[in-house]
């Protein structure tokens, strides 16, 4: 099995130092009849409209590669968005993103550069997507204001988001205006490194990676792009305010744009696989502005992420197997993103 690293250990100290805040001072009986008393079919429902999430996923892949490969199959799409997920899930080092350019790579005659910078762009659409939800819930009639500006720094969370969408855009903009400046100045960086082939492939990736952001030299794409960002994460409030009904907790539409929004915001942050504690955490800081029980929100927390966590990872697998990869080659995917230019010209198995 893949070493942790130190990233990992780190990951795994924060899950725990999370979820024993998380469970701090709350009655496990009240929690367990809390989860006893849930509506499966409910349940079900939100799960299936959570997982039905990555397939939303694979539809907007396709925008965001058009610069790179147009026409991909929409199956490929989906197991490199499962494969990725999966990644998530099991392995440490938030290994995901690599690990879906890397599966599309297999699948498709996609460039892993390519394919690794148009998911550079989904994060991107995804931060802007998360804070226009998070405003709409703000904004909402029903937001509890006076509640709220004692149990959260929303000022603190509004600018720490728009400092680093900030930054990520100004970093894209510096990629697409001087797109030739930064391929000689790492050419040159390049040459200084062992092996013949190395300026050659850390060209051809930084190539490919800037096609990858092609999307944002084409407003339709973009445009479009932005709107499926938006059908993503107002479809996945969705399954949280089913979840929600599920475990009784009643509250509007607007609080579950608020809480996905915010959980959003908190598995940014370093943990275990499968985004243990950061989850919880998120969930009991947002449904904590809505006065709802602790009781209650952690039964959702725990059934609704657990609930969500199974199926991905389920498909994940069962995906990686039809490839005939392993976790461990998923694992090493971060160190083929360069090398992998050199034979990332045809399909794998699929």
């Amino acid at each position: 099995m893949a070493k942790w690293g130190w990233r990992g250990a780190v990951g795994v100290v924060i899950t725990f130092l999370l979820l024993w805040w998380v469970l701090r001072g709350v009655p496990l009986q009240a929690v367990w009849e809390a989860m006893r008393g849930v509506s499966l079919p409910l349940l079900t429902l939100a799960v299936a409209m959570a997982t039905g999430t990555f397939l939303l996923r694979a539809l907007r892949w396709k925008l965001l590669l058009e610069p790179v490969r147009p026409g991909t199959r929409l199956h490929s799409r989906f197991a490199a968005v499962a494969v990725g997920f999966m990644a998530n899930n099991l392995l440490p080092a938030r290994m995901g993103e690599f690990a879906r350019a890397f599966a599309l790579s297999r699948l498709e005659p996609v460039p892993v550069g390519g394919a690794f910078a148009s998911l550079v762009v989904e994060r991107f659409l995804d931060g802007l997507a998360i804070l226009t939800l998070f405003f709409l819930a703000l904004a909402a009639p029903s937001f509890p204001w006076d509640h709220a500006s004692g149990s959260l720094s929303l000022g603190g969370v509004i600018r720490g988001v728009s400092l680093l969408l900030g930054g990520l855009l100004a970093f894209m903009v510096l990629l697409l205006v001087f797109p030739r400046p930064l391929v000689r100045g790492a050419e040159t960086l390049a040459r200084r490194l062992p092996g013949r082939r190395t300026p050659t492939l850390v060209v051809e990736t930084l190539e490919a990676f800037l096609s990858g952001l092609g999307v944002l030299r084409r407003p339709r794409l973009l445009a479009l792009s932005l709107l499926w960002s938006l059908a993503v994460w107002g479809w996945h409030s969705l399954a949280f305010w089913t979840g929600f009904r599920a475990f009784g907790i009643q509250v509007g539409w607007d609080a579950a744009l608020f809480t996905n929004a915010l959980v959003a915001f908190a598995v940014g942050v370093p943990s275990a696989p499968g985004f243990f504690g950061t989850f919880h955490w998120g969930v009991k800081l947002a449904l904590g502005v809505y006065g709802v029980s602790a009781p209650a929100t952690l039964a959702f927390a725990f059934g609704f992420h657990l609930g969500g966590f199974i199926p991905v990872t389920l498909l994940g697998l069962h995906y990686l197997g039809r490839m005939g990869l392993s976790l461990r080659e998923v694992r090493s995917s971060e160190s083929r993103v360069i090398p992998s230019q050199e034979t990332a010209g045809g399909p794998g198995k699929g």
